[in-house]
């Protein structure tokens, strides 16, 4: 995808709100303030790319989709509606979401990274599991969960078990049981930055965005590119913004 952007506008790129963790009321006072973001953002945004994990559980039965998160599915809306484009790169919590978004709110879902050229620039973006070095038994379970009989299967359990199942998932995730931040252990431990510099040396981008980590992170993949990640709304309220020439890695000051 090859984009100009217009004078005075910006793209921005958000991760991991994991909406519905790790209670009812957290999780609505987190979609509340996102909702403030977006709408805060609306009239200089000329597109929004959502970078996965933005539920911490999803899927979508054929006549049915779990419950809540309405005032974020709104604001989506309107600002679709305003002619926003919104792009949205399924996570390892969110890898079940199918065509609703697309056929509702006009969302352009992706499941694998992606490349684009924004004013010249390229870019190569994603929620970022499974790629780098090590760990192997996700890599296993993610192909299995992305297989049509995976998702055959869990679609025949009731909703009621099915999403009850999944909501004790959750409870066990790493950011449901995570009081503090992640920390940074040197950049020769972050698995998509060796991943970026892998690329790096067969195709040059300007930026690599991704999701994932749970840190706010802007590194050095060679002196002519950066590796960002954009962190979570658990604890940091980061997102990137494009303004044409650079990536800027900021945080939600309203959340305070």
């Amino acid at each position: 995808m090859e984009i100009q952007l217009p004078a005075h506008q910006n793209i921005y790129f958000a991760s991991d709100f994991h909406l519905g963790v790790p209670d009812f009321n957290s999780s609505l006072e987190r979609e509340r303030r996102l909702v403030r973001w977006l709408d805060e953002i609306k009239n200089s945004a000329h597109s929004v790319y959502l970078l996965g994990d933005i539920f911490d559980f999803w899927f979508e039965y054929r006549h049915a989709i779990p419950k809540g998160f309405i005032r974020f599915q709104g604001k989506l809306a309107e600002l679709r509606d305003a002619g926003i484009a919104i792009y949205f790169f399924t996570g390892n919590h969110d890898m079940w979401l199918f065509d609703y978004f697309e056929k509702e709110l006009g969302i352009i879902i992706y499941r694998e990274p992606q490349e684009l050229l924004i004013n010249n620039k390229k870019f190569m973006i994603g929620h970022g599991d499974g790629l780098g070095p090590g760990d192997s038994l996700y890599k296993i379970q993610k192909r299995f969960f992305n297989s049509k009989i995976c998702q055959w299967l869990f679609a025949r359990i009731h909703p009621n078990l099915g999403i009850g199942i999944a909501k004790y998932w959750s409870r066990q995730s790493r950011i449901s049981n995570t009081k503090r931040e992640e920390k940074f252990n040197g950049a020769e431990n972050e698995f998509l930055l060796t991943y970026c510099k892998e690329v790096e040396k067969s195709v040059h981008h300007d930026f690599y965005i991704f999701g994932h980590r749970h840190l706010p992170l802007n590194l050095e993949v060679t002196q002519e590119s950066k590796y960002i990640n954009l962190g979570e709304w658990v604890h940091f309220n980061t997102y990137g913004v494009f303004n044409g020439q650079d990536v800027l890695l900021k945080s939600y000051e309203a959340a305070k």
